[in-house]
Formats: C-alpha cells, sequence, structure tokens
C-alpha cells in the first residue's frame, strides 16, 4: 500500500510541496484547501504532468479532510503569506485561527499522522498545533531550519563560487530575525569558515540569512518564498515517509534540551518514521547560547500571546 501525503492549503507553497513530493513519488497526495475549485484544478495539472516527468502517484484535490483520512504525514502550508513592510510575528493572530482549525480537522482525519508545520510565524504555529493535536511532541515539527540553512549554504556558496554541495551549514533558534546561525560548526568540505571568509563578509552573510524571507517578499512584493520552503518541507517528509533517520534542523518542543522548556525551537533533530526521533545537544559556547536563548525568548512572547488567546 502506498504512503498518504495530505497538503492542507493549496496556494503557492503546498502547490510546490505537491510537486517535490510527486517527483520523489512519496506516496498518494491529498491537496486541501477552503477555495473552491483550485485544489481539484491543481490536483488535476499535476496528474497530467506525471506522463512527461515520469512520475506515477495520485494527486486529487479537496475543500474538506474526508479524501485525506488515514495520511501518514500532513504539511500544513495553510494561513496568511506576509506582505511587504509585514514581520512573521504581524502574522501571529490571523493564522492563529486557521491553524487551530487546520489540525483539529487534520487530526480527526488522521489521528496516527506525523503534522510539518509550515505557516509562518513558524515556531508559534508549530506550538499551536502541538497544543491543539494533543500529540506527543515527535510527531508535531516545524519547518525551520532546513529551510534556514538552505539559505545560510546558498549565499556561503555564491561567496566562495562553490558547490553548494560542499557546503554544510548549521542553523539553530527561531524561524525569524533572531535565528542563531552557527559560524563555528560551518563548513566547506571540512574546512572552516572562519579560515575561508573574512569576519566581516561573514557577519553580513549571517544577516542575509537571517533576513532571507523577507528579501523574497521585497522583491515578490505580493507573498512571500514558496520554492524553498516547499521542498524543505518535503526533504522532512521524506525522512519520515522512507525512514531515512536525517539528521535536519527542525522546529521541535523542547523539554529542557539546551536548558530550554515548553516551547518550539529550531534544533538538530533526527528524522524518520516515528518523526523526530532523537534530538541532538550541541555543546555551545556561552555566546551562543545567550543568542540562542534571546532566540527562544522572541518565540515566547508570541506563545504567551497564543495562551492568553487559547
Amino acid at each position: 500500500m502506498r504512503n498518504k501525503l495530505t497538503v492542507v492549503g493549496a496556494g503557492n507553497v503546498g502547490a510546490n510541496c505537491a510537486v517535490w513530493a510527486a517527483k520523489k513519488e512519496l506516496g498518494n497526495i491529498v491537496l486541501v484547501d477552503v477555495a473552491e475549485g483550485i485544489p481539484q484544478g491543481k490536483g488535476l495539472d499535476l496528474s497530467q504532468a506525471g506522463p512527461v516527468e515520469g512520475y506515477d502517484v495520485t494527486i486529487s484535490g479537496a475543500n474538506d479532510y474526508g479524501p485525506t483520512a488515514n495520511s501518514d504525514v500532513v504539511i500544513i502550508t495553510a494561513g496568511f503569506p506576509r506582505q511587504p513592510g509585514m514581520s512573521r510575528d504581524d502574522l501571529l493572530l490571523k493564522n492563529y485561527e486557521v491553524i487551530k482549525s487546520a489540525t483539529e480537522k487534520a487530526v480527526a482525519a488522521s489521528p496516527d499522522c506525523v503534522i510539518i508545520v509550515v505557516t509562518n510565524p513558524l515556531d508559534a504555529m508549530a506550538q499551536v498545533a502541538y497544543m491543539v493535536s494533543k500529540f506527543p511532541r515527535n510527531r508535531v515539527i516545524g519547518m525551520a531550519g532546513v529551510l534556514d540553512s538552505a539559505r545560510f549554504r546558498t549565499f556561503i556558496a555564491m561567496e566562495l563560487q562553490v558547490s553548494v554541495e560542499n557546503v554544510t551549514a548549521v542553523v539553530l533558534g527561531g524561524h525569524g530575525d533572531t535565528m542563531v546561525p552557527l559560524v563555528r560548526l560551518s563548513s566547506v568540505s571540512g574546512i572552516p569558515l572562519t579560515e575561508l571568509i573574512p569576519a566581516d563578509r561573514l557577519k553580513a552573510i549571517v544577516e542575509r540569512t537571517a533576513n532571507g524571507g523577507a528579501e523574497i517578499v521585497k522583491y515578490l512584493k505580493t507573498g512571500s518564498a514558496y520554492y524553498a520552503p516547499a521542498a524543505s518541507a518535503v526533504e522532512m517528509a521524506e525522512s519520515i515517509l522512507r525512514d531515512r533517520k536525517k539528521v535536519l534542523p527542525c522546529s521541535a518542543y523542547l523539554e529542557g534540551e539546551y536548558g530550554i522548556s515548553g516551547l518550539y525551537v529550531g534544533v538538530p533533530c533526527k528524522i524518520g518514521a516515528g518523526g523526530i526521533e532523537k534530538i541532538y545537544e550541541i555543546r555551545l559556547t556561552d555566546e551562543e547560547t545567550a543568542a540562542l536563548h534571546k532566540s527562544s525568548g522572541a518565540v515566547k512572547e508570541l506563545v504567551d500571546v497564543i495562551k492568553a488567546k487559547m
């Protein structure tokens, strides 16, 4: 029996999740969206690309969660996109209701699924899905670090004019301006970045990474990034559905790790069939620890607002 993957939200991020997942043949795919006809049309369009691209999976669309029943993984992308001048934090209350409703309906249809949250503000929305689903923490994961580290790796490769495949990067913390790219643990084919890039240029790259989403919003003007976020979510889904056990930076609910409790924060995780199978605690310097706690503090402020609303 094939795996089943549901994508909630058939906008740019959701549709591209379906594209990447279909090309990897991760399983049958259901696109769900409140907009009548949109998920059905995009599902049919993607199905018709199968003979050309060489993938053979069933892709369907729906406006309700009935067809999503018994999904193995549910990727939630639904929500309002960020507009120019709008921070991820501005989206908080607008997207809270969206994620609450989507989680309730997804869990009712697929009580054994693993949930991957993509909607911004990412860490806070993952926390909403966790609280609403009442799932164990390993089965609700936020997509953040995969995207942030991909951006960091891209900018490093561009700076050095080397293959992005040779760049290893580590990013911790919340998915926002306070994220913590760990320069000390990032390298190019094992060569530390500090031996390849001057300190001032490294600082600029770190800052560009932290503002990577805003840079794209500035260009697009009417929306936010979608190719890379979708690819990042699907890499996580693939590791779950194929039990790849990849070590990926993800937003996870911490229960004392790194001295943080009761919050979703980006950390390195082993991702397999059970969702988060292990959280790795890296030895951090005092400066890195302070930056991570500052980042988690920014997440806590948002979560406190949500808890007051709940």
